[in-house]
């Protein structure tokens, strides 16, 4: 691990600006990008630590807000530890935000998050990396259809309705997507049951993506995040195993 320095930055969008967390090596030295989207609970102390530890590897890791056009983050006050009996009223406030985020804006605001990334002198030349997590998985997907030739590698993390019956459901960018792609399922996820984990890895497979899908057992969604009753320790260290080994190959 090297020494790491994180800075609070504006990315102008096509609706306005979005707030955002840049975490890189301190030595100041251009390293190769890592585009993290968040969960539903959104860019908190949590959120940060993981692009830390990130960019302790080496990397330039940029966590934007992904509900700008409702606020700066956060957009409610959280408690520093969400325990279930806090998540009725987190989602009552926050669920909105998540609905209103469609495919098509996400795609929209990630070539403003990828410009600025391309501009940024803590940046290395070249694609970056996308990585996911509940919600964010799933957007990881569009962004890296409509985007082929700007990321190198896509990383989701018990992502949900990665698979659905609508026109936009994100596994219908799998034949758009050509790098590779890794995703690590919550064994015990009410929002991804066995069979969309089935046809997701099924739409891959038929894309020809060069993908690793795995579950894992015992895991609840969310099990990557340690400010919430989710937090699995095994998984999630599972977790940074897996998507170091990805960037590796990748950069």
């Amino acid at each position: 691990m090297t020494s790491v320095q994180g800075t609070a930055v504006d990315i102008r969008t096509g609706d306005g600006v979005a707030d955002a967390y840049l975490a890189h090596p301190g030595d100041g030295a251009p390293r190769p990008g890592v585009l993290l989207y968040q969960d539903a609970f959104g860019l908190r102390p949590q959120l940060r630590a993981m692009a830390d530890r990130l960019a302790g590897a080496g990397y330039a890791v940029l966590v934007p807000n992904l509900f700008h056009r409702h606020g700066r983050a956060p957009l409610m006050e959280l408690p520093e530890f969400i325990d279930p009996a806090a998540r009725p009223e987190i989602f009552e406030t926050l669920y909105p935000f998540v609905l209103a985020l469609t495919p098509e804006l996400i795609i929209r605001d990630a070539d403003a998050y990828l410009r600025w990334m391309r501009e940024s002198p803590a940046v290395a030349d070249g694609p970056v990396a996308v990585t996911g997590y509940c919600m964010g998985a799933r957007l990881t997907l569009p962004t890296a259809g409509a985007y082929p030739d700007r990321i190198a590698a896509v990383a989701g993390f018990h992502g949900s309705r990665l698979v659905t019956d609508a026109p936009d459901s994100p596994h219908l960018a799998a034949e758009h997507i050509t790098c590779e792609v890794y995703f690590g399922h919550a064994d015990n996820d009410h929002g991804l049951p066995p069979e969309q984990i089935a046809r997701f890895d099924e739409a891959l497979t038929a894309a020809g993506v060069r993908h690793t899908c795995e579950v894992y057992t015992g895991a609840e969604h969310g099990y990557t995040q340690a400010d919430t009753s989710a937090y699995d320790e095994a998984a999630d260290e599972r977790h940074w195993t897996a998507l170091l080994d990805l960037l590796k190959r990748t950069f």
